[in-house]
C-alpha cells in the first residue's frame, strides 16, 4: 500500500477530472439539450426511480458520486486500508474534494460574473454623466 502522502496527493488529483466531466455535463451549454430533456423527464416520469434516475444528470453534486466510484474502479483508488474499505472511505473522500473542486469553481466565475457586470453599471455611469454634461454645457445658464 502506498505511503499516505501519496494516497491524498493521488485523491486531490483523481478529484479534479470527476469534478470537470460532473460540472460539465449538469452546467455547460455543450450538454444543455440532453440535460434539458433530462430535467423534463426528472419531472414527468410515472415511476419515481425513473424521475431520480433523470435528476442524476442534472444534480453535479449527484453526478459526481456515480463518477467517483467509476474512476475509483479504473485507477483502482484506495485510502487508508488495503481492502473494501480503503475503496469505500476513497469513494467518499473523492467525491468530497471534487465538491470542493465545484464550489471553488462555481464562485470564482460568481466572482468574475459580478466584476464585469460591476464594470458595465460603471461605464453605463460614466456614458450618462458624460451625455448629462455636454447637454448642460449647451444650455445657457439663467443667470
Amino acid at each position: 500500500m502506498p505511503q499516505l502522502r501519496f494516497q491524498i496527493l493521488e485523491l486531490f488529483l483523481l478529484a479534479i477530472p470527476v469534478a470537470c466531466v460532473a460540472w460539465t455535463i449538469t452546467h455547460e451549454e455543450v450538454f444543455r439539450e440532453p440535460r434539458e430533456y433530462c430535467e423534463r423527464r426528472s419531472k414527468n416520469c410515472r415511476r419515481w426511480y425513473e424521475r431520480k434516475f433523470f435528476y442524476l444528470f442534472t444534480c453535479e453534486y449527484c453526478f459526481s458520486h456515480y463518477l467517483a466510484a467509476i474512476f475509483v474502479a479504473i485507477a483502482r483508488y484506495k485510502l487508508l486500508f488495503n481492502d473494501w474499505r480503503g475503496y469505500l472511505i476513497g469513494w467518499l473522500a473523492l467525491v468530497w474534494i471534487a465538491n470542493q473542486y465545484m464550489s471553488i469553481y462555481n464562485r470564482l466565475r460568481l466572482d468574475i460574473k459580478s466584476e464585469r457586470l460591476e464594470g458595465e453599471i460603471k461605464e453605463e455611469e460614466v456614458a450618462t454623466a458624460k451625455k448629462n454634461n455636454g447637454h448642460n454645457r449647451l444650455q445657457k445658464p439663467n443667470n
